[in-house]
């Protein structure tokens, strides 16, 4: 009798250990069957809302330029998308990513902007791989860039633009530019994508104003 009780308690233990073993995989089963693969999304060019200027003194501009990997806080340069920076608080997207690092698609995204708005003049970025020696450097600081409080994307960044002798001054420039984004990161995006633009037309303007290469 005793041996038929051990039995069927052994039994019921066997049965309850199982059960839960099979619940615990269903429950990771569900939860990775419930969650999906983040949104990504990549910063665009976008056309210069000026002229664009087909050559200007050919003395002095440069052919090629390179454009440095830019310095960016941690808190920006993330897989997750920065929906928004107030005050004391950093909304970050919980689904949105970047699809590449920021220190990546910003320099690229500005090639590709100067590009278009001197189209005289080739652009790479720092560590493409190229066997000409730059002329030019365009370096940024980039220290703000996301939606702020009042639901506008906001660029702020330092600027600097010279040539490639070590004694060549230097153009600097502190970049401040927002404009309306719609909801949602899609539209957060755009908007960024626009104000690259925007600050793409003022680097231009700083490298067709740099001085004459010295002679050689």
């Amino acid at each position: 009798m005793e041996k038929k009780k051990l039995l069927a308690s052994t039994g019921s233990f066997s049965r309850a250990v199982l059960g839960g073993v099979l619940l615990a995989i269903t429950s990771v089963t569900l939860t990775a069957c419930s969650s999906s693969d983040p949104a990504l999304y990549t910063l665009q060019p976008v056309t210069s809302a000026v002229p664009t200027v087909s050559s200007f003194s050919g003395l002095t501009a440069p052919t090629l330029v390179e454009i440095r990997r830019p310095t960016i806080p941690e808190t920006l340069d993330r897989d997750r998308v920065v929906l928004s920076d107030s005050g004391y608080k950093l909304d970050v997207a919980k689904s949105d990513a970047w699809s590449a690092p920021l220190s990546d698609q910003i320099p690229h995204v500005l090639a590709n902007d100067l590009r278009h708005r001197l189209p005289g003049t080739s652009f790479f970025v720092q560590d493409d791989a190229t066997s000409t020696e730059p002329q030019a450097f365009v370096e940024l600081v980039v220290t703000r860039f996301s939606r702020d409080a009042s639901g506008n994307a906001v660029m702020n960044a330092q600027v600097s633009v010279h040539r490639a002798d070590s004694d060549a001054p230097k153009t600097n420039r502190s970049i401040h530019l927002s404009m309306p984004a719609e909801a949602g990161t899609e539209g957060l995006v755009r908007a960024l994508s626009t104000l690259m633009g925007q600050a793409a037309d003022q680097i231009a303007g700083d490298i067709r104003t740099l001085p004459p290469a010295p002679k050689q």
